[in-house]
């Protein structure tokens, strides 16, 4: 089998999971029309030429799979935070407008690194550059959090080969 059938038949899995994941029916009309959708879309993805190692980073899952419980730590932190925030009666919000250092050797992992910024709440990212992102974070504490460059280190950890 060539690497691209089976990254084909890679995508055709995680996607298949997905689907089943977060369809929650499991009657015969909607599993043929998951499955339907999951071909066309895999057909796709062979057509357009990004079922390649940027488009589907295979050799990265192991790593990013072991990063997800971080990631979800934080998530759950922040999401603390900001709960926090909006009831407070002073509501201690003090926007901010940061950019953090990228040092993530690919644009995946640069992508990586700024999807998992906009997930954690408070923050969203505005810009992403070669070496730097430009995050908006609804407090300091926030933004200086994401200075301290731990989610970026874990992202590169993530990309390493």
């Amino acid at each position: 089998m060539t690497p691209s059938n089976t990254r084909s038949v890679l995508l055709g899995t995680l996607l298949s999971a997905l689907w089943l994941m977060l369809s929650g029916h499991w009657n015969v009309r909607l599993l043929l029309l998951g499955l339907l959708s999951v071909v066309v879309t895999v057909w796709m993805a062979r057509r357009m030429g990004i079922d390649d190692a940027e488009g589907l980073p295979v050799q990265q899952l192991p790593r990013l799979i072991a990063y997800l419980p971080w990631l979800a730590r934080a998530v759950v932190a922040s999401n603390i935070d900001v709960a926090r925030c909006v009831v407070t009666p002073s509501l201690p919000i003090e926007p901010v407008t940061v950019r953090v250092h990228a040092d993530q050797k690919t644009a995946v992992g640069r992508v990586v690194y700024a999807n998992s910024i906009t997930l954690t709440p408070g923050t969203i990212t505005l810009e992403v550059e070669e070496n730097s992102i430009e995050v908006h974070a609804l407090t300091g504490e926030g933004a200086r959090d994401l200075c301290t460059n731990e989610m970026g280190r874990r992202v590169t950890a993530c990309e390493a080969l």
